[in-house]
């Protein structure tokens, strides 16, 4: 083997390092790891179900509903115009 055949076998060894160097780096484990890194943020969420949401009885006052309700679908009306004050000349007093 000559200086010039072993000189290119090495820079060839070294250009195919380069791209494995950067298969390594790659995001996820694996290049066909689909959602590993959303399954582990969810691995490690403390609480991801609240225990409230699984209760279906909501307390509340249905008459006080109602009421709400029907202030939407008929609004009250306006309140009226401010009263308008003229003041008109000098009133003559000293």
């Amino acid at each position: 083997m000559s200086k010039n055949s072993a000189l290119i076998l090495l820079l060839c060894a070294g250009v195919l390092t380069g791209c494995a160097d950067y298969l390594n780096r790659y995001e996820t484990v694996t290049l066909a790891a689909g959602d590993t890194q959303k399954y582990n943020s969810l691995l490690q969420t403390v609480d991801p179900l609240n225990p409230a949401s699984r209760n279906t009885t909501i307390k509340g006052d249905g008459v006080r509903a109602a009421a709400v309700a029907e202030s939407y679908r008929i609004p009250p009306p306006p309140p009226p115009p401010p009263a308008i004050t003229v003041n008109v000349g000098n009133t003559g007093v000293e």
